[in-house]
């Protein structure tokens, strides 16, 4: 078993993202997760990311809040406690059109090893 407490989390910045603080909350240490990372990202008004997309597919579950996906043409909001899956490749766009902060955790494999 490997805890880490939420005050160890580690802050990190994705690329092409904005108006978005994360927090990594497991993964990349020792003792943590060996498939995949998890954080926690709050998402500002107006704030959001892409498009773009990645090689690996990645999980996503609102906490609070409300989030805008757009994906191959169609546009769907996450409210509290939805989830999606985004495909590999997939292009997605997201964006926080509310006033209110949005809480969003991510799930996303680690990188392939080179």
């Amino acid at each position: 078993m490997h805890i880490k407490r939420f005050a160890e989390a580690q802050p990190y910045e994705a690329p092409n993202h904005r108006g978005i603080v994360g927090l990594r909350l497991q993964g990349f240490e020792e003792g943590g997760p060996k498939n995949q990372w998890v954080g926690l990202s709050q998402i500002l008004p107006g704030g959001g990311a892409g498009p773009d997309s990645t090689p690996f597919e990645k999980v996503y579950v609102c906490l609070d809040g409300e989030l805008t996906l757009i994906a191959g043409g169609k546009e769907d909001v996450l409210r509290k406690y939805d989830s999606v899956t985004i495909a590999p490749g997939e292009v997605r766009e997201m964006i926080n059109r509310r006033n209110e902060n949005c809480s969003l955790l991510v799930v996303i494999p680690y990188p392939p090893k080179s």
